[in-house]
């Protein structure tokens, strides 16, 4: 019987000719990824580790600092990649969402396995890479020794045909996924098929970032010439991608034409059926509009964002903030006009980190309010008061509800 891609990663990194459900395995990580909130909190410094090549640390959730935990923390890390000589150190400066700055930095590679203490990391399942959401503990434990252990899960395949239209983003298939099919506990989860070449890379990230909401395990990508040229542009090289095997096992193929779907919207509580389409929600008036995290705040999701706001402006009553989530990306945006054109539509350009998305700073939102946010996650708390509401939606669903002063189809607003 053939593998899927996460068993042949798996199994390739384990050492072992095939691996099944239900086998524990333990794996040679290539690639270990360190949080500023990690230095913050309970630090202890090893006294060893297993190899500086395989490790980076970024700075992202709380920067600059916001409060005199988080000032503590960055010495702490500072010293830690003196101390070891980890060249991979995404500082004040150079920092941003770890997941923007695991993609532009090449530190997600195609058969690879990557750890991280943010439980987004299968963000980078969309390089082909076998990337988890671990323990704080658990990644200082492979920090020192190198490996670690998972429990082999069963793999749901996404089957894409079809081609993907323009007004539709990797937010929108997600959703649609999310709302038809719920959550997927206990699984892995695999894209591929014909279609899978209609979605730009942006999207698939996005895609492999919001699997962490429906819980799954692993989310990975089929490798194909997309995802090769883009690696080529970052000059990643010499790495071997996993691919299915024709008599691969599947719990389940599931498959979606992608020339069907239109812009989703998710209510507040959970993604998990619990979405509808944009066109047939009913009016509801926003506070705030957020754009941002390692989901949507990418170089092209401001981009999209600028040209709807481009020669409008942001309804009285709402705020609309953007989060670009790397500094890389905003400078990009910045010489691009990109922030330009968002400022002069009366939003609100901020620092480059987690942000409003997990409700710490700049951007928390109050009792009876209601945020429209293309950030992670929108259940009851996450971005500030429990008696707030959170939508979900595409960055241009949201940029068009920030200027209609309501949720709406930005196909309506920029047709």
């Amino acid at each position: 019987m053939g593998l899927t891609i996460i068993e042949k990663i798996l199994a390739r990194k384990a050492g072992l000719e095939a691996v099944s459900p239900g086998d524990t395995v333990v794996v040679d990580v290539d690639m270990t990824v360190l949080i500023d909130l990690q230095f913050a909190t309970m630090w202890i410094p090893p006294s060893r580790i297993n190899d500086p090549d395989k490790l980076a640390i970024v700075m992202d959730h709380a920067v600059p600092a916001p409060t005199l935990k988080d000032a503590a923390g960055g010495p702490h890390a500072r010293k830690f990649a003196a101390d070891f000589g980890i060249e991979r150190f995404y500082d004040v400066g150079r920092h941003g969402i770890c997941h923007q700055v695991i993609a532009e930095n090449g530190l997600a590679r195609p058969g690879e396995v990557l750890a991280c203490t943010d439980s987004h990391t299968c963000a980078a399942g969309a390089f082909n890479t076998a990337a988890r959401g671990l323990g704080p503990a658990e990644v200082y434990s492979i920090m020192c020794t190198g490996s670690t252990w998972f429990q082999v899960a069963p793999t749901i395949r996404y089957e894409f045909i079809g081609a993907k239209p323009e007004t539709v983003s990797g937010k929108d298939v997600f959703l649609y996924l999310a709302d038809k099919y719920g959550d997927a506990a206990n699984l892995n989860l695999e894209f591929g098929g014909p279609g899978l070449a209609s979605i730009p890379m942006h999207d698939r990230r996005t895609i492999a970032t919001q699997c962490a909401e429906v819980s799954a395990d692993f989310a990975t990508f089929e490798s194909d010439d997309v995802l090769e040229h883009c690696l080529l542009e970052r000059g990643v090289t010499g790495y071997v991608a996993a691919q299915p095997d024709p008599d691969a096992h599947y719990a389940e193929v599931r498959r979606l034409d992608l020339s069907t779907l239109e812009p989703y919207v998710a209510r507040p509580g959970t993604v998990s059926r619990n979405g509808v389409p944009v066109s047939q929600l009913e009016h509801q008036k926003i506070d705030q509009a957020f754009v941002g995290s390692c989901a949507n705040g990418q170089l092209e999701d401001l981009e999209i964002i600028a040209k709807v706001l481009r020669g409008r402006s942001v309804a009285p009553g709402v705020r609309l903030l953007v989060t670009p989530a790397s500094q890389a990306v905003y400078r990009e945006a910045m010489r691009l006009g990109y922030l330009q054109d968002i400022a002069d539509a009366g939003a609100v350009v901020t620092n480059s980190t987690c942000g409003a998305c997990f409700g710490y700073h700049m951007g928390v939102v109050g009792p009876g309010e209601v945020c429209l946010t293309s950030s992670t996650r929108n259940f009851t708390g996450r971005m500030g008061s429990t008696e707030a509401q959170i939508f979900m939606a595409s960055p241009a669903t949201v940029a068009a509800s920030a200027v209609a002063g309501y949720i709406t189809d930005a196909r309506m607003v920029t047709a």
